[in-house]
């Protein structure tokens, strides 16, 4: 998120169309779920405050370990049987891909026209690559410069099983990664995705030099910087949307077209995927994770999402995931965040309204603003003016949720104009047992994701739609998914 305090525009416009490179709107003929008053914000803050209705409350006292391994102890925060932990981190991983936002803030509405996306809107990897090897060099290894720099983490193989080296990010002398986007850098897992992707590329590079007859490095780097974009793409498409929407939505758009989000020149963000629908993911956080597995049976790490132990020389590995560190333990295991077959992967948790409490108490915020994330979400829909739940999934032509679904805020007058992001958490958790996105998130993320590669020249939906995944996949030839990437990446170790 931007909480920059720059002011765009007091009115947004109505008009459905946008230029390349902003935020617009799907719906721009529908009015805001409701006047922004002192009284309205104090609502939206009730709702989304700490011990409030959306408060998993998740006991801070029960150590990082239990919360994964006891589901006893997480009731009001169940796991997600559909969805594997590392979706979530994909998740986040994507929307660095295509939004960077500096300048919004949640104080004032904004004229999401005004806003500039400071990320190109394609699924193009531009988080990764930079602006390549010439522009942005600092990202590229000088000793081969198609290849994007990573470095050894040292200790690391004490640290794992079978002494197997870890990888970390390229940093700086003050520790600072070295990548296209520092956002990378915010989580431990969201790191060591981006370093996956980093050697997923290294391994392209080696596997075009093998199996072709390309030889100049511009040449050998297109190629490879294609296989990475284009199986990311697959993936997005055939793996992350398939299982984050309701089934059958991926394919209907696929086959019968967009209906929603349309442009004059280029795609544009739309703030309700944006702000609202794609925002399901801070829903499926867990309050704590299982990192790796240690050096031997039973050395399992489990580390809460975030607390707030100061790091300082006498404390250097903190007990959380915070992004920006190097420490020899600190490297993922894969196999406990997607299915590699063998046991060890956990879920996420549900798509609902509870979210998980670290997400409740944000650290880093000053004390002036709200620290819930829950209330930043909601309080963003005054931001933006975005319409209501209900008033989208009519626009959709959809079914809409009863008042009763939303009991819990009929004393605030929302039970039948719910902030967007509100409605989409609800309509999962009550249609979809908070297993996917139900019809009017997925219709909208779907659209939003696949409307984008359809907009971007160089997509393998545009380029060749009857395009098919080339590299090794386990599941057999013309597939391709996580678990494949991460293998052909070199970033799974043996346990």
């Amino acid at each position: 998120m931007g909480h920059g305090s720059a002011q765009r525009g007091e009115n947004p416009p109505k008009s459905g169309f946008y230029e390349h490179g902003r935020y617009g709107r799907m719906f721009p003929a529908l009015p805001p779920f409701a006047a922004d008053t002192p009284t309205l914000r104090a609502a939206l803050m009730k709702i989304g405050e700490k011990d409030g209705i959306m408060d998993a409350q998740d006991d801070p006292a029960v150590p990082a370990a239990d919360l994964i391994t006891n589901p006893a102890l997480s009731l009001n925060n169940p796991d997600n049987p559909a969805m594997t932990a590392g979706m979530t981190f994909l998740g986040q991983f994507i929307d660095h891909d295509i939004t960077l936002d500096t300048t919004s803030s949640l104080e004032q509405q904004v004229d999401p026209e005004a806003i500039e996306n400071f990320r190109i809107p394609t699924l193009a990897l531009d988080n990764v690559y930079g602006q390549g090897p010439s522009n942005s060099a600092h990202l590229y290894d000088a000793t081969d410069p198609v290849k994007l720099l990573v470095e050894e983490n040292p200790g690391s193989p004490a640290q794992s099983r079978n002494n197997a080296q870890r990888f970390d990010l390229p940093r700086n002398s003050q520790g600072t990664a070295l990548i296209g986007d520092v956002r990378s850098d915010e989580n431990l897992v969201l790191s060591q995705l981006h370093l996956a992707f980093l050697r997923f590329h290294n391994a392209c590079v080696d596997h075009v030099r093998a199996n072709t007859a390309l030889t100049s490095p511009g040449e050998v780097f297109n190629e490879a910087q294609r296989l990475v974009r284009w199986h990311y793409q697959w993936i997005v498409i055939h793996e992350f949307l398939a299982k984050t929407c309701k089934q059958g939505t991926v394919e209907d758009v696929l086959a019968k077209g967009r209906k929603f989000y349309k442009w004059r020149n280029a795609p544009f963000i739309p703030v309700e995927f944006a702000v609202a629908a794609y925002r399901f993911g801070h829903s499926q956080v867990r309050p704590s994770y299982r990192i790796n597995f240690g050096p031997a049976a039973g050395g399992d790490v489990f580390l809460r999402l975030f607390d707030d132990t100061p790091v300082n020389a006498a404390h250097p590995d903190p007990d959380d995931m915070r992004g920006g560190l190097r420490q020899p333990r600190r490297f993922i295991d894969w196999q406990t965040f997607f299915d590699f077959g063998d046991g060890n992967m956990r879920h996420s948790k549900r798509i609902d309204t509870r979210l998980s409490s670290p997400l409740m108490d944000l650290l880093g915020f000053p004390a002036s603003e709200p620290q819930s994330l829950a209330q930043r979400n909601l309080l963003r829909h005054l931001t933006f003016k975005l319409p209501s739940g209900q008033a989208v999934a009519k626009a959709m032509k959809l079914p809409v949720l009863p008042a009763s679904d939303f009991a819990d805020l009929a004393q605030y007058g929302l039970d039948t104009r719910t902030p967007l992001w509100f409605y989409i958490l609800r309509e999962a958790g009550t249609t979809q047992n908070g297993t996917c996105l139900g019809e009017v998130g997925a219709r909208i993320v779907a659209e939003v994701f696949i409307g984008l590669l359809e907009g971007d020249a160089t997509s393998y939906l545009r380029q060749d739609s009857t395009w098919t995944p080339s590299l090794p996949s386990a599941s057999g030839p013309g597939k391709f998914f996580m678990t494949d990437l991460l293998r052909f990446a070199d970033v799974v170790p043996p346990l």
